[in-house]
């Protein structure tokens, strides 16, 4: 690797840290360590949940299945930003006055345990146990994906290259908490979009524009311009209910929570989807028209999936290069910082500060919250280890397991008043279930993304066992309508 790639990404790592640093000294309690202390503009708000969503996969995986499917490929990208905008539109403002109305609960525990005012913890522990499993097993795979970039960057081996990674993420995240966690993001968010919109320019130039571009893909195979090649009813299903996922995603969820006033949540939306619809035409782009520039140069790629990486060495100077693949080690640090810090959020909060040491002082709960990081980045680390680990298997359902554990609960929670302690319970454990067993039973008949049955069978656990037990007392009964009209003057 020449050594101006090594110079941009070393600045760029120099920068991460940097931010962290500065906020290190900007955190006072735990609400600015876990949510910012409710501060974010909608800009940060905005970028940074796009940022932490869509990790390394927007600019490896989506480009890949691209150049390897053709156009079909495009109804995950549907799907996203059906499911996107649907997040923000319904659930962003309400979750956001909700969560600052019911004593300000900073985690999505704190939320649900506050809502069913469950008294005896058994929902904020359930979530809590949720979280944890899922994101550090996310975290995982988030760092062997930052280790081969760095092992292929920096021609070190493995091992080194996952320490060298972890390091880099833990130490902003563990030093600057929320804020630094959001604007590193932010950054990462504006480096990314700003990519994926060079990138596919350069490449349809360089084949001979648009046109050009489309004959020499359909050359390689006609059916690459048909969205309905080899696509059934189920498999369409499948890739659009990606979308499903949004509501469920605590790193996502949390951002909704913590922009500074929820009158400014038209704004972040608007944002938010601006940069989203941008962020995903470019990356089918590349990975689309990469394909006519691998076919029309004669490049030997034999790993879909590294078609951006190859086409950023190819294409630009290497100092350009060097800012283009930092975009790929922005994605996957925006993703595992949130992931971090919202596992952190839970041990601390959730945990220590409301089960184990109620009296515990600001101080000491920030830094309880920053020791949790280093020690769920220590297990993340030990399993990432193993770059073959079959438990990295289980990261590609975690986003449907966090949909359907907690997205039907968050919808119904913010709109249905009947909703109970029982249904919540309910709700996430049979989603979590329904996601985990049916990846067992797929193929034939079961080829369907697990998300969606996940998300039906946990929405009707949700309200079926509302019905059974203790009914919501009244003291939630008249939160659930003060904050209904709230929205209503909004």
């Amino acid at each position: 690797m020449e050594t101006p790639v090594i110079i941009s990404f070393v600045a760029y790592m120099l920068v991460m840290i940097g931010i962290g640093i500065y906020f290190y000294f900007k955190t006072d309690d735990l609400s600015d360590f876990v949510l910012g202390g409710r501060s974010l503009g909608p800009g940060v708000t905005a970028l940074s949940a796009g940022a932490s969503d869509m990790s390394g996969w927007l600019l490896l995986g989506l480009p890949g299945m691209m150049y390897s499917q053709g156009v079909v490929g495009s109804w995950i990208a549907v799907g996203l930003i059906i499911g996107a905008y649907v997040n923000w539109h319904y659930v962003a403002k309400p979750l956001r006055v909700y969560t600052h109305h019911l004593g300000d609960a900073i985690t999505i525990p704190d939320y649900f345990s506050n809502r069913f005012n469950d008294k005896g913890n058994l929902l904020r522990i359930v979530t809590a146990v949720v979280i944890l499993v899922f994101y550090t097993l996310y975290t995982s795979s988030g760092l062997v994906g930052g280790a081969k970039l760095f092992e292929v960057t920096f021609h070190l081996d493995y091992d080194t290259a996952l320490l060298i990674g972890s390091f880099v993420i833990v130490s902003y995240t563990f030093l600057g908490g929320y804020n630094a966690v959001s604007w590193t993001d932010f950054i990462q968010g504006i480096l990314m979009m700003l990519t994926l919109a060079v990138v596919p320019i350069v490449v349809i130039y360089d084949v001979g524009g648009i046109s050009e571009g489309l004959r020499i893909i359909e050359s390689v195979d006609p059916s690459n311009l048909d969205i309905l090649n080899g696509a059934s009813i189920v498999s369409v299903l499948s890739l659009m209910a990606w979308g499903l996922g949004y509501f469920g995603q605590p790193h996502i969820l949390v951002r909704f929570m913590s922009i500074r006033h929820e009158d400014e949540m038209h704004r972040a939306k608007t944002i938010g989807m601006t940069w989203m619809i941008i962020s995903i035409i470019g990356s089918l782009a590349v990975g689309f028209f990469g394909l006519a520039y691998v076919v029309s140069h004669g490049v030997d790629l034999k790993d879909s999936e590294k078609i951006f990486i190859t086409l950023s060495q190819l294409l630009f100077n290497p100092w350009i290069a060097g800012f283009l693949l930092a975009a790929i080690l922005a994605a996957i640090m925006s993703t595992i910082d949130s992931q971090l810090l919202v596992s952190s959020s839970v041990l601390t909060r959730d945990i220590y500060h409301v089960i184990l040491r109620k009296d515990a002082t600001d101080k000491e709960l920030v830094w309880v919250g920053r020791l949790t990081v280093i020690a769920i980045a220590v297990i993340a680390w030990y399993i990432s280890t193993d770059e073959n680990s079959s438990v990295l298997k289980l990261v590609a359902y975690a986003w449907a397991g966090f949909g359907a554990a907690f997205g039907p609960l968050v919808i119904l929670s913010l709109y249905n008043h009947n909703i109970t302690k029982n249904g919540a319970i309910a709700g996430m454990l049979v989603g979590s279930l329904t996601v985990i067993l049916y990846k067992q039973l797929e193929g034939g008949i079961f080829d369907l993304y697990e998300l969606l049955p996940g998300f039906i069978a946990a929405w009707l656990a949700v309200v079926l066992f509302s019905k059974i037990g203790a009914k919501n007392s009244k003291d939630v009964e008249k939160t659930f309508y003060e904050v209904q009209d709230r929205l209503k003057k909004l």
